[in-house]
């Protein structure tokens, strides 16, 4: 059974508080499309994330707000601006990277929240139970293009009755697959 698989490039998701200091008081996100997952949307504005050595500029946010703010970069994105960022799932941002965010009205120091997203399977309990896993499950995926096939490994099961079934992985990683990575199959 194959299960899409989708690239997740550079992006920022903010608190309310740090999308005001951005972009002012009472600032509300502009949807610009919806994403896989219901209820998440990429929006119209961008920031520039700084590291030690450099910048990224125009780093889409995306929606809604969250209750902390977090960065997620690629490996190569991270080492060129000279940030450590550890590998973490969506969320645990407890003692990982900080940087800088710039909006149009403002600046944010972030002392953490910039991680590198583990590969991970956004699944419903109907898939889940169709393709035999569960939840927290770790697993391996074979994708990739002719001639870049590869197996990726330590790929972690997300159940959720909210979720979308589909694989996310970074442009590091779908790179290393020969780039148009589609869809894979869970092998255990």
């Amino acid at each position: 059974m194959s299960i899409l698989v989708e690239t997740s490039a550079r992006h920022v998701h903010v608190s309310q508080e740090d999308l005001e200091t951005l972009f002012g008081a009472g600032y509300v996100l502009t949807k610009k499309k919806d994403l896989s997952q219901p209820g998440q949307y990429a929006c119209e504005e961008r920031v520039t994330v700084v590291g030690p050595k450099k910048e990224l500029a125009g780093v889409s946010i995306l929606g809604p707000v969250r209750p902390v703010t977090q960065v997620e970069l690629s490996a190569t994105d991270a080492r060129s601006i000279g940030i450590a960022a550890p590998v973490r799932e969506s969320g645990d941002v407890a003692g990982s990277a900080g940087c800088k965010l710039v909006g149009p009205k403002g600046e944010v120091e972030l002392a953490e929240g910039v991680i590198v997203a583990k590969r991970h399977i956004h699944i419903t309990p109907a898939d889940a139970a169709a393709f035999g896993v569960a939840d927290k499950e770790i697993v391996s995926v074979k994708c990739g293009a002719p001639g870049r096939e590869l197996t990726f490994g330590d790929v972690v099961i997300r159940v959720s009755d909210k979720f979308a079934t589909a694989m996310h992985i970074d442009t590091d990683e779908a790179n290393a697959a020969g780039g148009a990575v589609k869809t894979g199959e869970i092998v255990k």
